[in-house]
């Protein structure tokens, strides 16, 4: 990354190699996954699958469990109440385990910038916009939310491909 900055973004309906061309478009060098449990329904993003797709793309992977919302705070996310999942994500961010793991963000985003991962799609459904101004309360750092572009592998694959082929030529 160029500049210190911070990213997010969520995986929902995404596929593992889009969204990796997506990481790797915006220049994401290190990926924070913010998830309490990092395992998922969807190929290639439960933790041991992703931290080594993440690798073989060159992206460091972290997992800081301390921020990942409770599940108190999922319940009342998927029910719709997204003031009671705001109200009980931010009293964990009050816990000892959630300061200790923003304090370790903050140090990974000083490093050279990172990139907030969890599921949802939309940002403001999601916790890790409130981690993300959390980090942004601490240091000033510049907060993007990416989205997952669908189809971006195979645009990235045609576009070396027809490098390759030019340079052949």
């Amino acid at each position: 990354m160029d500049k210190i900055r911070l990213a997010t973004i969520g995986y929902e309906s995404a596929d593992i190699a889009d969204f990796i061309a997506t990481l790797k478009t915006a220049s994401v060098e290190r990926i924070i996954d913010i998830r309490e449990l990092p395992i998922s329904r969807r190929k290639g993003f439960a933790k041991k699958a992703l931290s080594e797709a993440l690798a073989d793309a060159g992206i460091e992977y972290i997992h800081l469990r301390g921020l990942g919302d409770p599940k108190a705070g999922r319940e009342a996310a998927r029910a719709g109440d997204y003031k009671k999942f705001k109200d009980i994500f931010n009293e964990h961010m009050k816990s000892v385990a959630a300061q200790r793991d923003l304090s370790l963000a903050v140090q990974h985003v000083e490093k050279g910038g990172a990139c907030l991962l969890c599921y949802e799609r939309s940002h403001s459904e999601c916790h890790r916009s409130i981690v993300a101004e959390a980090i942004s309360d601490k240091i000033t750092v510049p907060i993007f939310h990416l989205g997952v572009r669908h189809g971006l592998s195979r645009q990235v694959r045609n576009v070396h491909s027809t490098w390759i082929s030019e340079k052949r030529a």
